[in-house]
């Protein structure tokens, strides 16, 4: 795909993902597309892409984020957002909180023609907790 085309390529998957559609989403993967994270590790298929986003949307029913940045390099696409949501369902055996998370995350995409091949997302894990009230810290001061 071109510059553009990954450009509107990613727009699209932007108003499916505020949709919270997991069924359009799993399709802009390759078949045996991977999906690396920190909260879901290494995953690879659709069947299991498409669990890891319907598992999202219930535990955060909410969910919505914007992209703040947007890099492309030839085959290669970096995607930073800001995202929010309200822990409204259980998330990673976690009970739910009803308390609202805001974070920034990084998309590292790497296309084979018109589908996402894979997919590395970069995020603070230990943020997220703490504002879910999951974990505790102590003042650094």
């Amino acid at each position: 795909m071109t510059r553009d085309e990954i450009s509107q390529f990613l727009a699209r998957r932007n108003e499916t993902w505020q949709r919270h559609d997991s069924a359009a989403l799993v399709e802009n993967h390759l078949e045996d597309g991977t999906v690396d994270s920190p909260f879901f590790g290494h995953i690879a298929g659709r069947g299991a892409i498409y669990n890891r986003y319907s598992q999202w949307f219930s535990s955060f029913p909410d969910a919505t984020y914007i992209t703040e940045h947007l890099l492309i390099d030839g085959d290669k696409a970096a995607q930073i957002i800001k995202m929010t949501g309200t822990q409204e369902g259980e998330f990673c055996g976690l009970e739910p909180t009803g308390k609202r998370f805001e974070m920034r995350c990084v998309f590292f995409f790497t296309f084979l023609g018109d589908r996402i091949a894979q997919e590395t997302s970069i995020y603070d894990i230990t943020g997220i907790l703490l504002q879910l009230g999951v974990l505790k810290a102590k003042p650094a001061f």
